[in-house]
């Protein structure tokens, strides 16, 4: 028993020693930008079935394209975490409570007068418009009670 411990040991010290190599490979590529992506060639994924010759064509095409479409949005609306909410509402001025992350009653309560003071519908989600509003607080400085 203490043999086969000691075997899976060495292959997990070694898996680890490793995955670090590839780590630091990929440290040092540099970060893709938005203005990189949209400036790429995007091929479908078809392509591999196309001939040489309109694959070849098919790449020349794409760079114009996508410049004269711009950057692509991402892919579906950004679904806030219930910490991003309960932190953006706390700097808004509309909850008290704790932020733990927990959409409960308060938080359902602040969300609805957030999107009543707002002009919103006042359902007490936050869906893309809400969130749209609501974003510009997540990272605004917290006001702090006079003493």
């Amino acid at each position: 028993m203490k043999r086969f411990l000691n075997v899976i040991l060495v292959v997990l010290v070694v898996a680890a020693i490793a995955g670090c190599g590839k780590k630091q490979e990929a440290e040092e590529m540099q970060p893709i930008t938005m203005d990189s992506l949209s400036t790429m060639p995007a091929v479908p994924q078809a392509a591999s079935d196309l001939k040489a010759q309109d694959a070849k064509t098919l790449s020349t095409v794409t760079p114009a394209v996508t410049k004269e479409l711009g950057a692509l949005p991402p892919a579906g609306p950004y679904k806030p975490a219930a910490i991003e909410i309960q932190t953006a509402l706390k700097n808004a001025g509309y909850y008290t409570g704790s932020v733990d992350g927990k959409i409960g009653p308060k938080s359902k309560k602040a969300i609805a007068e957030f999107q009543k003071a707002n002009g919103l519908k006042d359902d007490g989600k936050v869906g893309p418009k809400t969130w749209e509003v609501l974003s510009k607080y997540l990272n605004a400085p917290v006001e702090l009670p006079k003493n």
